[in-house]
């Protein structure tokens, strides 16, 4: 499955590129794309495991952005 989430108070690109990077490194994730300019992650996992893996990477993007907000 791929959806594009809309990201709320993504406040840099060296911070969305540090996003990425770790997204990146989730087990299961096959990719991930964070866009600075336009506030968006394209993200894509299989579909038996999205919404737990989606749940990671929300979890690794607020390490990074203790503020970011996923408007699914």
């Amino acid at each position: 499955m791929k959806k594009t989430i809309k990201l709320q108070d993504l406040d840099c690109a060296n911070c969305a590129a540090k996003i990425e990077n770790a997204i990146s490194q989730i087990e299961g994730v096959d990719s991930v794309k964070v866009n600075f300019m336009t506030q968006k992650m394209i993200f894509e996992a299989a579909d038996d495991k999205f919404e737990e893996l989606l749940n990671q990477a929300k979890k690794a993007a607020n390490k990074i952005e203790k503020d970011l907000v996923f408007l699914v």
